[in-house]
């Protein structure tokens, strides 16, 4: 087998630091198998691109499952709040690579969710390369999932999956055939289920806290807003939305969503249109990066908030919104809800009265970001991050 990072079927463990609002995010002193210089090739190219010449993770996990043949990536970026606890995503992407790099992003941005939500988590997050082109059958999904709790239990508990883009409550079942280290399973198997409508209400929780922001109300009735990706979470949102008395306006990249934007009374747009529409907000609800330079520019909205994950494309765009003012809602605290209605149920004497206050919380927590953002002239990227890196630099962190 080779070494080279050009062959997905490598698992690559080093040691390192990664600092984000000045708090070190800690270190695993382990051993790498690549021993040949990746920087000239094309896969070191795509995974270095964010990332820098240093892997800012505790552990980089790559193989070729067994049985499926599928390429999978687990990053776990921190461990120094106890557990990484990130989703397992199956997505299609151009290249292996690609999707080696969405996970390493994915799991950091997992670690900054989980410290900002008050969770004793790290930040872990794994994806499963889907070809283009390639449709699974059920036993093919069910070797995938065989093969992840595999790979999982081979990192000795220091990272938990559950449910994520691509991904069901049922495929976890199939998981944790292999691993304890799983959540989210149907509750007919012991689980508590997808955490689909507690990540929705956390977002709706912070889209109030910005309308209130923006407009000195919460109340959507009149606001015209755009939501961006009509998955479970989008579709709730939008759902909501629209029964609050919303004008609504959505799009997916699936055109078969046109039938939940009729059932809503809602405007139709093709995708790459939704950021151009004039509006109050606008709900990024589909995959991370949407938030180029050009889209902010071209925003036409006061606000912006939504469950999609890693939203900006650089983290420059922070200041180019604050710069617009237009209030960004940071998403790794929006979109926490699911993390903590994972995390919560999980523990012994929870109860879904507390869950539910913690998840409708995150609005309080968007509000104080606003807050600190304005009275210290920053943007709320940053406000943000302080307050994750304040749980990562607090002593001891994690019992």
């Amino acid at each position: 087998m080779s070494t080279d990072l050009a062959d997905p079927a490598t698992s690559i463990q080093r040691a390192s630091t990664r600092t984000v609002g000045g708090a070190s995010t800690g270190t695993r002193a382990d051993t790498t198998s690549a021993s040949t210089p990746v920087a000239s090739t094309p896969a070191a190219t795509t995974l270095t691109a964010s990332t820098g010449p240093t892997l800012p993770h505790e552990r980089l996990h790559i193989l070729n499952g067994e049985r499926s043949g599928l390429t999978i990536s687990i990053a776990v970026h921190s461990t120094k709040l106890g557990q990484a606890l990130g989703g397992c995503r199956l997505w299609t992407y151009d290249n292996w690579a690609e999707a080696v790099h969405d996970s390493i992003r994915l799991a950091e941005g997992m670690t900054l969710k989980n410290a900002a939500a008050g969770l004793n988590r790290g930040g872990g997050k794994t994806v499963i390369f889907l070809p283009k082109g390639t449709a699974l059958d059920a036993q093919r999904r069910r070797n995938v999932m065989l093969d992840l709790g595999d790979a999982i239990e081979s990192l000795g508990g220091t990272y938990m999956t559950a449910e994520d883009v691509g991904t069901s409550a049922d495929d976890m079942a199939v998981v944790a055939e292999r691993t304890a280290h799983v959540c989210g399973l149907p509750s007919d198997r012991g689980g508590v289920g997808e955490p689909s409508d507690a990540t929705a209400a956390g977002v709706y929780a912070g889209l109030r806290a910005t309308l209130t922001e923006v407009f000195g109300t919460p109340d959507a009735a009149g606001r015209r807003v755009t939501v961006l990706g009509l998955g479970h979470v989008g579709s709730l949102i939008a759902t909501r939305l629209a029964a609050e008395g919303a004008l609504l306006t959505v799009t997916d990249v699936n055109p078969a969503k046109r039938e939940l934007a009729n059932r809503l009374g809602a405007t139709w747009v093709e995708p790459d249109r939704a950021h151009r529409v004039e509006g109050d907000l606008f709900v990024p609800a589909g995959v991370g990066g949407i938030l180029t330079d050009t889209v902010i520019d071209e925003l036409r909205v006061a606000g912006v908030v939504g469950p999609a994950n890693n939203q900006l494309a650089e983290p420059s765009g922070a200041e180019r919104l604050r710069a617009r003012g237009i209030a960004w809602a940071p998403d790794f605290v929006v979109n926490a809800g699911g993390v903590i209605f994972l995390d919560t149920l999980s523990r012994p004497g929870a109860s879904a009265d507390t869950t539910r206050a913690r998840v409708e919380s995150i609005g309080d927590t968007i509000a104080h970001i606003f807050a600190d953002a304005r009275a210290r002239d920053i943007t709320t990227l940053a406000a943000a991050e302080e307050l994750a890196a304040a749980r990562l630099n607090a002593e001891p962190a994690f019992a």
